[in-house]
């Protein structure tokens, strides 16, 4: 009776070490990839619940509870998105977001279509003349009365003038008062040293208290 022979393998035997080690790596280069996953998420979601996030929620919903409190003829999701322009340009000038909000009070009564007798127009009630300057000043694209009553460009162009007005006359009560009647006029009123009106800085600061 023959004996066969067990089958003899030829070839270069297994290396079982290798294969261990390519799936070890294998492994850790998927367990990096979860782990920078969760961290990267971790940070998001961490940065999200911060002290300035919930400042700066709390603070929309304040500016957002003002502008649904007042009759206006903007849409319920613009005004969402107004309180937060609001607040973002407020903060970029160094401004109270509810000094602006008592502003656009006093100026238009928080009417996007108001129009002046002397043709200031929109929220915060900029003359055309002067929003075309800002405009161009802030690289927005000058559209006349279509950027106007844009209730969010007009925001960013007054709040912008008036931060400048500040930094040209250095006292919030004579900014306010240029803002009002004019830089050219009260600049006259200064050289002459004559008494500024003050109604409209008082109207201001007295809805601001109220805020």
């Amino acid at each position: 009776m023959d004996l066969k022979e067990p089958p003899i393998r030829t070839g270069h035997p297994p290396h079982p070490k290798k294969q261990y080690k390519y799936r070890q790596s294998l492994f850790q280069i998927s367990l990096k990839i979860l782990l920078f996953s969760i961290v990267f998420t971790l940070s998001f979601l961490l940065s999200s619940l911060s002290p300035n996030f919930y400042n700066r929620e709390k603070a929309i919903e304040e500016i957002l509870k003002v502008l649904e409190s007042h009759p206006s003829d903007l849409a319920e999701v613009t005004r969402k998105e107004l309180a937060e322009v609001i607040y973002e340009e407020a903060r970029r000038y160094h401004h109270d977001p509810k000094f602006i909000l008592a502003l656009i009070a006093i100026e238009s009564s928080f009417q996007n279509w108001a129009v002046s007798e002397q043709g200031a127009k929109g929220l915060m009630q900029v003359m055309p003349y002067v929003a075309q300057s800002v405009a161009h000043e802030l690289g927005i694209e000058w559209s006349g009365d279509r950027t106007l009553f844009n209730p969010y460009l007009n925001i960013k162009i007054g709040i912008y003038y008036l931060s400048t007005l500040i930094l040209d006359f250095k006292d919030l009560r004579v900014a306010l008062t240029a803002y009002n009647y004019g830089p050219t006029y009260v600049k006259d009123l200064l050289e002459r040293k004559e008494h500024l009106p003050s109604n409209f800085f008082k109207s201001v600061i007295r809805i601001y208290h109220t805020l």
